[in-house]
């Protein structure tokens, strides 16, 4: 799947950025919109963690209703986490957030009813992470020294699948997506990850393949 997800995402960059100068249909962009992500492991998340992406994009139309859209973007997704050292007797949460650099390649299906365009998209990504911060709270109190760009047992490398539906009207786009993040966030096997670096102390809410996943709506202008 991993190996599948990065050469569908390759091939429809490539294709798309290679048919732009002999297109009259294809128009560049900037795209944004928030990103509410949890840890896909829903008996540890305290709550939906919101965050943003932005970046730059390139829609390319193609016959029968279709066209490829590949993006550009920072994206920073995280999550809250409750219960993180497991049997303390004391309150314990995590917040965790990376930033990617990602690569979203959308395939959209969708009529065109003049006014407007609904459509159907399927969206696999690849992502590259660029920072990460972990804040631990203690019985709720503020951390008092919060770990920054700690790679220690984390795969900065992410891909995944995301699918939903949007509406085109004129220049403006908005999507709805759900994204699953494939893999672990762990870099190595799960027993060889201390328990007190960054990964390790959330090993119930990113073991057996767990990762950071959830909806994003993004906005984008076609130019």
């Amino acid at each position: 799947m991993k190996r599948f997800l990065i050469i569908v995402s390759s091939v429809l960059a490539v294709f798309a950025l290679s048919a732009a100068e002999s297109s009259a249909q294809g128009r560049f962009g900037v795209i944004g919109g928030m990103t509410f992500s949890n840890a896909e492991q829903q008996s540890l998340n305290r709550s939906t963690m919101n965050k943003y992406h932005v970046g730059v994009t390139y829609q390319l139309r193609l016959p029968l209703g279709f066209s490829i859209q590949p993006s550009l973007q920072y994206h920073v997704k995280g999550a809250k986490l409750g219960d993180v050292i497991p049997g303390a007797e004391f309150n314990n949460t995590c917040d965790l957030t990376i930033g990617y650099l990602e690569l979203p390649v959308s395939l959209q299906w969708g009529p065109d009813l003049l006014l407007f365009r609904p459509f159907l998209d399927v969206t696999p990504y690849i992502g590259y992470g660029l920072n990460n911060r972990t804040d631990a709270f203690i019985e709720d109190h503020l951390p008092s020294n919060p770990v920054k760009n700690s790679w220690d047992g984390i795969n900065r490398f992410e891909y995944g699948l995301g699918l939903g539906v949007g509406i085109e009207i004129w220049k403006f786009q908005v999507i709805g997506r759900y994204n699953w993040n494939f893999g672990s966030l762990y870099s190595t096997g799960e027993d060889t990850v201390p328990d007190f670096s960054l990964v390790g102390m959330m090993k119930e809410a990113f073991s057996r393949g767990h990762n950071l996943g959830g909806f994003t709506l993004s906005v984008s202008l076609l130019f």
